[in-house]
């Protein structure tokens, strides 16, 4: 075996021991719950805009993006917009791709930010309800004769409402890439902590996830991403698509 494929075996043995570290996990899980207390990752921006994501989940993404070389990558909420011009700058490394940004409410002043960063280039807009019939027909010319097509949810995080983009951004994904649902995590959390959300454990993009996959076997989940990450607000939420 050449170097670089013993390196490849070597992370590869080192994940699964850390899928299987009790203490890891039982520490990793702690980590989490406190700094979703704390507001941890409404800490970080990239490229000067807030991402409002664990670094963690970042990198996974950074990985998947350079793997594949996506010539789409649809998202589900925008926020700040930090996630949309994080993908966008990956895309510009790899030197081809678009990144679709949908959100029921593009606020102004972020609108404006989005739009006069250096990423603006690679970046589309749409506003609307992510599960709305007029969006998703605007979404279909992005995505028609694309090789490659990723999809990230991270707009409304209740069961039905995720449970929904499931179904309707599935068909988008290609063969072979990734349907991702961020803020699985809540499942896995004290119900306190969601006090003045409408998603709290039992009602969550989880819950959302396992219906999907009960009736679509053309995804699944990737475990090997969690046992990598262990800090994680997507566990369960990177889903591959086999056929």
């Amino acid at each position: 075996m050449n170097p670089v494929e013993a390196y490849k075996a070597e992370c590869k043995t080192r994940i699964e021991l850390q899928g299987k570290n009790e203490f890891l996990l039982k520490a990793s899980k702690q980590f989490t719950e406190e700094t979703i207390r704390a507001g941890y990752s409404y800490n970080f921006t990239w490229m000067g805009r807030p991402i409002i994501q664990y670094p963690q989940d970042m990198i996974a993404m950074q990985e998947i993006i350079w793997e594949l070389k996506p010539d789409l990558i649809i998202e589900t909420g925008i926020a700040h917009g930090g996630s949309i011009i994080f993908y966008a700058s990956i895309l510009e490394l790899i030197g081809k791709g678009e990144v679709l940004g949908i959100d029921i409410d593009i606020r102004e002043h972020n609108r404006k930010e989005i739009e006069n960063h250096p990423m603006s280039k690679r970046i589309h807009m749409l506003q609307g309800s992510a599960i709305s019939e007029e969006i998703i027909e605007q979404v279909k010319p992005f995505a028609e004769g694309k090789n490659t097509v990723m999809v990230c949810l991270d707009s409304n995080h209740t069961h039905d409402h995720v449970l929904a983009e499931l179904n309707l951004y599935s068909p988008f994904v290609t063969v072979g890439s990734y349907l991702v649902a961020f803020d699985t995590i809540v499942e896995d959390l004290p119900a306190d902590l969601y006090t003045d959300r409408p998603w709290s454990v039992g009602d969550n993009p989880k819950t959302a996830v396992h219906e999907f996959l009960k009736n679509n076997d053309g995804f699944v989940i990737n475990k090997e991403i969690d046992h990598k990450l262990l800090v994680s607000v997507a566990p369960d939420g990177y889903m591959k698509r086999i056929k």
